[in-house]
């Protein structure tokens, strides 16, 4: 009998049965593939500076990083960074209130992937192993933190 008592044991759960080794079925793709596919998803290729968007703009879009850094600046100070196969902005477009938090600036030459708002909910409606994949990447974040006890660069 499995022990599901906590959401992280479901989540532990969930994470393995979908992993390559628990099927024979093909390996699911990542989340920065999975955008890619979209018909809608955009390329932007930014110079070392540019602002991606800035806080208090519409949240219309979530981000992949595909090449480069980009550094997330939030309104006390705080600071992320965020490196290529990961995705930023999805807290905003699904939990907030239709504004970003941050203001996203490229720290070296960058390739972004953009989707909008709609596409990407349509998309987490299509594979919802997105949301678990999601999740997966932001507790790795935290762990990383609280291990370095600094922000994540």
């Amino acid at each position: 009998m499995v022990d599901c008592s906590t959401p992280w044991e479901v989540l532990r759960l969930v994470i393995a049965l979908s992993s390559p080794s628990a099927s024979t079925t093909k390996p699911s793709a990542s989340p920065i593939e999975l955008m890619a596919a979209q018909i809608d998803c955009e390329v932007l290729t930014l110079p070392t500076g540019t602002r991606v968007y800035s806080r208090g703009s519409t949240a219309d879009s979530i981000y992949a990083v595909r090449r480069g850094i980009v550094e997330l600046l939030g309104d006390t100070g705080e600071r992320l960074c965020y490196r290529p196969g990961e995705l930023f902005s999805y807290q905003d477009i699904v939990w907030r209130e239709g504004t970003y938090r941050t203001e996203a600036v490229a720290r070296t030459p960058v390739e972004l992937l953009r989707l909008d708002r709609l596409r990407f909910l349509n998309l987490l409606h299509n594979h919802p192993t997105l949301a678990v994949l999601l999740i997966g990447q932001q507790h790795d974040r935290l762990r990383e933190q609280r291990t370095s006890g600094t922000c994540c660069y």
